[in-house]
């Protein structure tokens, strides 16, 4: 009887096995006429019991079989808290064994001592929504108990502990999922859980961890057909992964919940593998010999494992100085519930964020800022400039600003609010640098042309219409290595994006441009930010409350879909994703993607090479000795890593402060930007990837 396809994959760090069949699997017991979706499975003395819900009747509750020595399944208990979908099984919480459910109708948490199927106390920690998966993970480190409720594209993560002598179920914390997991499964040597959607053959993974830092998702693996159930197989030096799918042969049969029994009975020398089935014949749960799929396989049979002997250290990881409540950080202790005290350097979310000092701020100017860009000065590079936005109509235009933050200059345009610098574009027969940013007074795009000397001058033609009824926000410029023409980014919250080829009309002796294309950037949340990466055809996006994309830079590139580089949630980006600026290296493969995350005013930094690995978070804290305060909201970013001198012998970021606290006390009305060297942020390892020579111009 035809009814799943397993895989089996060793975990514990060790290579893909690569191990796959469909396997016709025989039913050695069956119980009919329960709606079931999950099992769960009970070491007992006197043998092994089996755990099912009941997902029918309005009393439901779940099923508890003994598994005897004929190898059949004999009810013995039946309890009817109201329907319920999810069980699972706890070993040593206070010296007690537990099965945990919960009931549909309320959403309370209840728990039953699993030698004799009777409530333990009452029930615990209403959790409110329609949960779809349940798995217990105990850290080896700790010996702390975890339950992973998942549900509609989310999972909570609850402590699961005696406190006081009585056990209780404390909420970490919640972060989303790609799918709604239908099942999930542990493998607590590698501390990863694998869950799967319904109608969908993916197997995603994550690293469990004793913080309420959000861990990265990723596709472990994809099946041949829709993942139906998972559980994971502890052998005696790695585990097992097994999976089911849905298969349709002669009887039609889907099964999940699926569960192992790894200790020997008399009727199943090799141990057991229990399910909730389905098929033309109608519902309930059953078992099979693992003996068979164990042989077939050439896997190592492990009859000795016992749940209750899982190695951990006795040192807990969350802290009785927190009253319990907090977790201990690598980079700080717990002062508080999910509070840390973090050591020095280490500061932000957890004591998660590296943390940096400004080494000079930009003289306040203008009512509202937003974003930076640096120019590299073609006469001595100490000599270089910055330039920022205001966006409000106090101070409307460009400020410049040299490499100690002393203004320079101050230029009106029409509320600017991005910001970019063109080098070398040939204009009447001369090259010429230019800044350009997305005027939102008038949306246009404005252009001014760029002096030796670093100060900005209007130029003809710097006033560029975008479109009919069209509004701007964000913008970027590229230059083509393949042509060798330029071109102009500007989009509209609503993600629309619009490029423009920018030209030089000998005849008008002015600047013009033409729309070459337009296309939707992201998910559809607002957007704003945006660098290209010239040397890989790239045009670089953040989306502000979802994530940071690339696409292709050249207008008859394929954008209908973007690489997803980082996004909201994965356990290093935090919304809302503002400025990004590239820091180029020796090669196209070399430097680093900076990001801004104005509401954590942090910065992540990624690999430039593909998939852009995440790399780092920095913030900023006061410099005491300087009189320059931290950043607070930041919005727009800028770097370059050539050195500009001994200021910066390794480069320099620039970063928009919106709130500017004065050395006196009390904040400034007009806005300012820190200069950081990039020599702070990033270790010597990766400096020595960036070219310290560097020229924007060759």
């Amino acid at each position: 009887m035809r009814t799943a396809q397993f895989l089996a994959l060793l975990a514990a760090g060790q290579a893909f096995l690569g191990i796959a069949a469909a396997y016709d699997i025989p039913i050695a017991a069956r119980i009919g006429g329960i709606e079931s979706d999950f099992t769960t499975l009970v070491y007992n003395k006197t043998g092994p019991v089996l755990i099912g819900n009941d997902g029918g009747a309005a009393s439901g509750g779940f099923h508890a079989f003994a598994i005897d020595d004929g190898g059949r399944l004999t009810e013995t208990k039946h309890e009817t808290p109201g329907r319920t979908k999810l069980v699972t099984t706890a070993y040593g919480v206070g010296g007690r064994d537990l099965i945990i459910t919960i009931a549909q109708p309320d959403s309370f948490f209840r728990l039953y001592d699993a030698g004799t199927v009777e409530q333990v106390g009452e029930p615990l920690t209403r959790t409110l929504g329609d949960w779809s998966a349940l798995c217990v993970w105990r850290s080896q480190s700790s010996g702390e108990q975890y339950l992973y409720l998942f549900g509609k594209k989310q999972v909570v993560q609850f402590l699961l502990r005696v406190a006081h002598g009585s056990i209780e179920i404390v909420e970490i914390h919640t972060f989303d999922t790609p799918v709604e997991a239908s099942s999930c499964a542990v493998s607590s040597s590698t501390r990863t859980i694998f869950f799967s959607g319904d109608d969908s053959p993916k197997i995603y993974a994550f690293n469990t961890t004793e913080s309420t830092q959000v861990p990265d998702i990723a596709i472990f693996a994809t099946a041949e057909a829709d993942v139906t159930g998972l559980s994971v197989y502890v052998g005696k030096k790695s585990d097992y992964l097994f999976w089911s799918v849905i298969l349709t042969g002669d009887d039609d049969i889907e099964i999940q919940g699926l569960n192992f029994y790894q200790s020997a009975t008399k009727s199943y020398p090799a141990g057991v593998v229990t399910y909730a089935i389905e098929s033309d014949s109608g519902t309930g749960f059953g078992l099979s010999s693992l003996e068979e799929i164990f042989d077939d396989f050439g896997l190592q049979i492990n009859t000795a494992y016992n749940p209750r002997k899982v190695p951990y250290n006795t040192k807990p990881s969350v802290c009785p100085e927190c009253g319990f409540n907090g977790f201990c950080e690598t980079r700080g202790i717990c002062v508080g519930a999910n509070q840390c005290d973090c050591d020095e350097g280490w500061g932000g979310l957890y004591c998660a964020f590296k943390e940096v000092k400004p080494v000079a701020e930009t003289d306040a100017n203008g009512g509202d800022g937003d974003d930076p860009a640096i120019w590299v000065s073609p006469i001595h590079k100490t000599m270089s400039r910055i330039i920022t936005t205001t966006k409000s109509e106090l101070g409307s235009g460009l400020g410049v600003f040299d490499l100690t933050g002393k203004r320079i200059q101050t230029i009106t345009a029409a509320e600017p609010n991005n910001v970019d610098v063109i080098y070398n574009f040939p204009a009447g027969g001369r090259l010429i640098d230019l800044t350009y940013a997305a005027c939102r007074k008038d949306n246009t795009l404005c252009l001014f042309e760029i002096h030796r000397n670093g100060t900005l001058a209007p130029i003809s033609g710097g006033v560029q219409p975008t479109k009919e009824n069209y509004k701007v926000y964000g913008s970027c410029a590229y230059r083509s290595r393949t042509t060798g023409k330029q071109y102009l980014f500007v989009n509209a919250k609503t993600a629309e994006y619009l490029q423009f080829e920018l030209s030089w009309d000998d005849t008008s002796r002015s600047l013009e441009t033409t729309l070459v294309r337009n296309f939707t950037g992201g998910s559809g949340g607002q957007v704003e930010g945006c660098v290209s990466d010239e040397a890989n055809g790239w045009v670089i996006i953040g989306e502000e409350p979802h994530a940071l994309w690339r696409y292709g830079a050249e207008p008859d590139d394929d954008v209908s879909e973007g690489f997803l580089i980082a996004e909201v949630g994965d356990g290093h980006m935090y919304a809302d994703v503002e400025g990004v600026t590239l820091v180029e290296g020796t090669t196209a493969n070399d430097g680093f993607i900076l990001v801004s995350q104005q509401g954590v005013s942090a910065y992540n930094v990624y690999r430039r090479a593909a998939p852009h690995g995440y790399i780092e978070t920095f913030t900023t804290v006061d410099n005491i000795e300087k009189g320059v305060d931290a950043v607070t909201n930041t919005d727009g970013i800028a770097a370059v890593g050539t050195s500009l001198g001994p200021l910066f012998p390794h480069g320099v970021v620039v970063v928009h402060d919106d709130v500017n606290q004065l050395p006196e006390s009390g904040t400034s009305d007009e806005a300012s930007f820190k200069l950081i060297s990039l020599g702070d942020i990033l270790s010597d390892g990766l400096l020595e990837e960036l070219n310290s020579n560097w020229d924007p111009r060759s």
